[in-house]
């Protein structure tokens, strides 16, 4: 019997193929249940206009109960987005990611989320304790204790 998590992202990648994505989202490589990556493009007059992030979905054996890891590739490639939830190493700090977290949240939801997070940005800035975060982060997001000072996404 497959585990939940590999029947819940069986559906998840099925509908995808079948549907598509939205628009300014891509699947990039879902080759297994354990690590998705996806493109994320700020649609409209943004400060992001012209730029494309990618995504690094990490998936354990409890989701969907337990959120994945999710962050922004940094690599020869792509970068992080300037803005103030987002770190430099990739690490987002969004409550959805983590206390807010539910179930009957996709992947693709999480894509739209975080699309609509850089869209409403007004100031490309990184987190004020950027540096600090950076140099201790551990190499999952999920293992971080956000604080979430807002409640904006």
């Amino acid at each position: 019997m497959a585990a939940v998590s590999t029947r819940r992202l069986q559906k998840e990648l099925a509908d995808i193929k079948n549907h598509g994505t939205p628009t300014g989202i891509t699947l990039l490589k879902a080759d297994d249940f354990e690590t998705w990556y996806l493109t994320l493009e700020v649609l409209g007059e943004s400060l992001y206009k012209g730029e494309v992030f990618a995504l690094k979905f990490r998936f354990e054996p409890g989701y969907p109960i337990s959120s994945p890891a999710v962050q922004f590739v940094v690599d020869d490639k792509f970068r992080a987005p300037l803005h103030p939830h987002v770190y430099s190493n990739g690490h987002i700090c969004a409550s959805i990611l983590g206390t807010e977290w539910s179930p009957v949240l996709s992947v693709i939801s999480v894509c739209i989320t975080l699309q609509s997070m850089l869209a409403s940005c007004k100031d490309k800035k990184r987190p004020p304790d950027n540096d600090r975060y950076v140099a201790h982060a551990p190499e999952n997001p999920k293992k971080t204790q956000f604080v979430y000072h807002d409640d904006e996404v």
